[in-house]
């Protein structure tokens, strides 16, 4: 098998496996439930937000909330090369595995 046979996410998958965890314990995941496991586990909130966005794109979980995700809407927000809080404050929806 080469490397170009493997098949690799395009998210973090140990952020992916804690968030999964989470909701398995808590059921729905919301911004403030991401924001403590960022603080418990010493996580860049920001690192956590891109593999959700990248799940919820790729079809892994979905988000129910106002706002769509799609990867425009990743880029919109990806600026300087980081999520800001204060931009992901705006969702306040509910993440769950698809």
């Amino acid at each position: 098998m080469s490397e170009a046979d493997i098949d690799v996410p395009n998210w973090d998958v140990a952020l992916a496996s804690l968030a999964k965890e989470e909701f398995e314990k808590k059921g729905a995941l919301n911004m403030d439930d991401f924001t403590s496991l960022a603080k418990e586990y010493t996580i860049r909130l920001d690192d956590i937000m891109v593999t959700m966005f990248e799940m919820v794109i790729y079809g892994e979980w979905k988000y129910e909330g106002e706002q769509d995700i799609s990867r425009e809407t990743l880029n919109d927000l990806y600026v300087g090369g980081r999520l800001h809080a204060e931009d992901l404050a705006t969702f306040t929806g509910k993440w769950t595995p698809a």
